[in-house]
């Protein structure tokens, strides 16, 4: 007879108990994220409010859309029109759209900062923080409402309106880019306020739109921006070695051939600040004053020695 083999009991594995710290990583995440919103929609709504819509200066979007609808109101119909109200009608139905091209999940920002906006646009009382100087409104209300924009850019959100739209209507017409799209909406949003409100203040309004996509990139890349310097010399080994020294900055070397000498070098490669470039120049031109020196712009830099911790 065989004999029975023992039985082996099977230990149960407990399920691994989700990170502490990276849970607590999350949580701070979404608070910094929802201060983002909150503070990025205030300003949106005071730019709106206290210096676009008194100036009658639109610079496209449903916001622009809703000073011209309260212009229009005011004017021909003697009938109040308010800002949040526009805010709410205009973006419902791109709402619904963008809810059908691109799902709930991508919307879910961006309807959170639109409902922060309205509320704001409601709330916020009836004022002008700005004197009838249209050059200050659009110096200063770009700077205002392009800091909010980036701040909700950062939060990955939007106020919704044109951006949202044309995100949504990408999602059908592949071949024109979501910006080109953009750009399409807002032009029509600005050609209605030169029949609103004249040829100057339409002017103004693009300068106000060029200030305000400075600021927007200027948000965005704050604390990221770097330096990348390209150097192409013989004395590679001595350049690297006092930039690793003395600026405790990492050098990567890239091996290349010169299509005129046919020899083969090493291209030195750096990314570093704006201030650590200067002593970059000079440790260059100490070791080899005829070396190849090339400085480009770098948006963003991430890991060691920069922004270290990632958005």
């Amino acid at each position: 007879m065989k004999k029975k083999e023992p039985k082996i009991k099977e230990k149960k594995v407990k399920a691994a108990k989700p990170d502490k710290k990276l849970r607590r990583k999350k949580i701070k995440q979404i608070f910094k994220e929802l201060f983002l919103l909150l503070i990025g929609s205030t300003l949106t709504a005071i730019a709106v409010k206290y210096i676009y819509d008194p100036a009658g200066l639109v610079t496209g979007g449903v916001t622009g859309l809703s000073i011209i609808a309260r212009s229009v109101c005011s004017r021909y119909f003697d009938v109040d029109f308010p800002l949040w109200l526009g805010s709410l009608v205009f973006n419902v139905p791109i709402f619904l759209y963008a809810l059908r091209r691109l799902g709930s999940k991508r919307v879910l920002r961006t309807a959170f900062a639109w409902a922060l906006l309205t509320l704001e646009l409601f709330f916020l009382p009836e004022m002008s923080i700005l004197p009838d100087d249209l050059l200050l409104v659009a110096i200063y209300g770009s700077i205002i409402m392009g800091t909010g924009s980036g701040l909700l850019l950062t939060a990955h959100a939007t106020s919704g309106g044109s951006d949202l739209l044309g995100e949504s209507i990408h999602q059908k017409v592949r071949s024109v880019s979501v910006g080109r799209l953009i750009q399409i909406i807002d032009g029509f949003v600005v050609a209605a306020g030169l029949l609103t409100f004249g040829v100057e203040h339409t002017l103004y309004a693009v300068i106000s739109v060029f200030i305000m996509g400075k600021v927007i990139d200027l948000v965005l890349h704050q604390g990221k921006s770097a330096k990348m310097a390209t150097i192409i010399s013989d004395k590679n080994e001595e350049i690297a070695a006092e930039i690793m020294k003395d600026l405790d900055r990492g050098v990567t070397a890239i091996y290349g051939s010169g299509m005129y000498t046919g020899k083969d070098k090493k291209i030195l490669l750096c990314i570093c600040s704006k201030k650590d470039l200067v002593y970059i120049k000079d440790i260059v031109k100490k070791h080899d004053p005829g070396a190849f020196f090339v400085v480009g712009d770098v948006d963003e830099a991430m890991g060691e020695g920069f922004l270290e911790e990632w958005d």
